[in-house]
């Protein structure tokens, strides 16, 4: 069967792990240019989900570490979202706007995996179209692979970029051609890559937190928050 996906540059073992740190370092030299969020208006995140088969051995540890992100915004209580996932032949689901971290949580964990492809470049396009209707402040994507053409994928990752839209991309394993294409969306959207494996779930989980609190709330609420590494990391570098 002819397979029209490009492989990207060879990925050295050494790009493949670092910390999370370094991998965001990128997003928060520029995120003073991007608007705050901050008063009496809401944050706007989506989160987004590679729902496929190959994700199954740690599907239910992600689900956890996923869903105890949010309640980390629940006293500022100014964050809503949005769960977008895709699975099996052709399914791509997203939910209504939620700001309860209870209800997002149930959401979550009614989702399992089916065989199928990813489409990621679906996942970005509807966050283009969510945020013409109304301003979204960050994408989140959760996934191990990517099975589509690169190219196709960082024309709609600058379009998010130059909405001023960050795409945190999260990857669960270490497939190198997931690895480099993830980076080059993280890249050209203005957010970050991070590694997401067993050994890192601690910092995921605190780094995952940070990420909601400033959609929530900007630096303000971040510094209400800083009590975590990833909190005061995120301060250091947007003050």
């Amino acid at each position: 069967m002819n397979d029209n996906r490009k492989t990207p540059a060879h990925v050295k073992n050494k790009d493949l792990s670092p910390s999370s740190v370094d991998q965001i370092a990128q997003f928060l030299t520029d995120v003073r240019s991007k608007p705050k969020v901050g008063g009496s208006a809401r944050g706007r995140l989506v989160f987004a989900m590679d729902a496929t088969l190959s994700r199954q051995p740690t599907w239910d540890h992600a689900l956890v570490i996923q869903a105890e992100m949010f309640h980390a915004t629940a006293a500022i209580g100014g964050l809503d979202v949005q769960l977008i996932y895709f699975r099996g032949l052709g399914e791509c689901r997203s939910s209504k706007w939620v700001s309860n971290p209870d209800s997002l949580a149930r959401l979550m964990t009614s989702v399992g995996c089916r065989g199928g492809r990813t489409q990621i470049e679906r996942i970005l396009r509807h966050t283009l179209r969510e945020t013409a209707k109304k301003s979204v402040n960050a994408l989140v994507f959760v996934g191990d692979a990517m099975e589509e053409n690169v190219d196709d994928l960082c024309v709609v990752a600058g379009e998010l970029g130059l909405m001023k839209l960050p795409v945190f991309m999260f990857h669960d394993g270490r497939e190198p051609v997931a690895a480099s294409s993830f980076r080059e969306i993280a890249r050209l959207s203005g957010g970050a890559y991070c590694p997401f494996n067993a050994a890192s779930a601690d910092h995921l989980r605190e780094l995952l937190a940070a990420v909601a609190i400033y959609s929530a709330g900007g630096i303000n609420a971040l510094e209400r928050h800083d009590n975590t590494k990833s909190a005061r990391m995120l301060l250091e570098q947007l003050k």
